[in-house]
């Protein structure tokens, strides 16, 4: 099963960023489905006094998401796709809200400190998610919260049918009518080769985070997305 992998994939984004937001827009409850994991973050106080790393931000969808569930917080988006990261910033957005060019791995430009970190389709494209969940947990103040919103399947293998057969019938007809057919295919592919919800929780729980859920989506994507909610050891918990 070939992917696509660092520069080659972000050469994929960049050609394919002035046709995503038409893509996403057919897929039923794509923005809801973003807002309903950003909350699922449970900031306080509509994020009043928080700082916020948006990973992974694309053209935006889900730092729009990260801004409605938090409006009044301090949000860093990033993404190693330059195509993409330009298109989100063409965007109208709050003083609060500012975009960086790097790889997932890569955070020094973001800075430290984030209460808080919303991680939206991401994981299945970098080639060691591992180290990713490594950067994070640096970038995390202790007890700071994670959401990662991903296209992973239970395990059941209807849901790998029901996946396939959305991708052959929908996805990938599409992606080959807006010239990006591979980036499609790779999508297709990834989400079967990715971590299924039980491996990913226990990457996670092998990276030190805490309080691991992973909690479904509603509608055709059950059992197929999940929001998997996680947070930093505090500083109790760190200590020998």
């Amino acid at each position: 099963m070939t992917l696509l992998h660092d520069d080659e994939l972000s050469a994929a984004f960049d050609h394919a960023a002035r046709r995503y937001d038409l893509l996403t827009a057919v897929n039923p409850g794509y923005r809801a489905d973003l807002r309903r994991s950003a909350r699922r973050l449970r900031l306080p106080g509509g994020g009043r006094g928080l700082r916020l790393l948006d990973l992974g931000c694309g053209t935006g969808a889900s730092t729009a998401a990260l801004l409605a569930t938090a409006p009044h917080a301090e949000i860093v988006a990033v993404d190693a796709s330059a195509g993409m990261l330009e298109r989100a910033a063409a965007k109208p957005w709050p003083p609060g809200v500012s975009f960086v060019h790097a790889p997932a791995e890569e955070l020094a430009g973001a800075g430290g400190g984030f209460d808080a970190v919303f991680a939206a389709y991401l994981f299945r494209n970098v080639t060691d998610p591992d180290a990713v969940l490594a950067a994070v947990r640096t970038a995390l103040e202790p007890g700071g919260r994670l959401a990662v919103h991903e296209y992973t399947l239970s395990g059941s293998a209807a849901h790998r049918a029901v996946w396939t057969g959305v991708c052959r019938g929908i996805v990938l007809p599409a992606g080959r009518l807006a010239g990006d057919g591979g980036l499609y295919r790779h999508l297709w592919r990834s989400v079967l080769a990715f971590d299924t919800v039980p491996e990913f929780t226990a990457r996670l729980r092998r990276a030190g985070f805490r309080q691991v859920r992973a909690l479904p989506l509603p509608g055709w994507q059950t059992g197929i997305t999940h929001t998997v909610v996680a947070a930093a050891p505090d500083a109790r918990q760190e200590a020998p």
